[in-house]
């Protein structure tokens, strides 16, 4: 059986974008600033360690919008390169009612996202993160989440886009892991208690 994650980026105050769906914020260092080497090498691991990518429409448009070519930008540091090398290479589901095609090593399913998750949750196969408000809302509501992956960035945006959803019950979770990043950011990990 497969394990499931979300992690974002998130504020101090919850929020994985800001009205608008700003993410100027995210980078940890002030507005419109990019993330510290370190954390955007964490990431990139990440990316690297992931069996299946899930998204929702909105983050799917903003992820493929970039990373398909990214690494032939001019002025693209080894880092990008090695993580737009390291995207392109992960299998990823976008789950949409919306979009008409994917492209690249990805599949576009329209029909219920919480039947295709657990499916895909019951097979072999490495670990799968989810990403993007809505379907990550729906896998929480459903109790589909083994792991909340919260990279908090020290800003209050005041509202937005919030990384947990209005749930039914109560979820308890165990802490694994807390690290410091540059910038004040902090990552913590926990495991849905099971």
């Amino acid at each position: 059986m497969r394990k499931l994650a979300f992690g974002m980026n998130v504020t101090l105050d919850g929020y994985i974008a800001a009205p608008g769906d700003d993410l100027g914020w995210s980078g940890g260092d002030g507005p419109d600033s990019s993330p510290s080497d370190e954390l955007f090498g964490w990431w990139s691991d990440r990316v690297a360690a992931t069996g299946l990518a899930l998204y929702g429409r909105k983050l799917w448009e903003a992820m493929s919008s970039h990373w398909p070519t990214a690494d032939q930008r001019p002025g693209a540091t080894p880092a990008e390169i090695e993580y737009a090398r390291r995207w392109r290479a992960m299998p990823k589901v976008v789950f949409s009612s919306t979009t008409g095609t994917v492209e690249g090593n990805t599949r576009l399913v329209t029909g219920d996202a919480v039947t295709e998750i657990t499916r895909l949750k019951a097979e072999d196969g490495g670990p799968m993160d989810i990403g993007g408000a809505t379907l990550a809302g729906a896998a929480m509501r459903a109790g589909l989440i083994d792991e909340y992956v919260l990279v908090t960035v020290p800003v209050l945006v005041g509202g937005g886009t919030p990384f947990f959803t209005v749930l039914d019950g109560w979820v308890r979770l165990n802490l694994v892991e807390t690290r410091t990043f540059p910038g004040g950011v902090v990552l913590t990990r926990y495991e849905t208690k099971r």
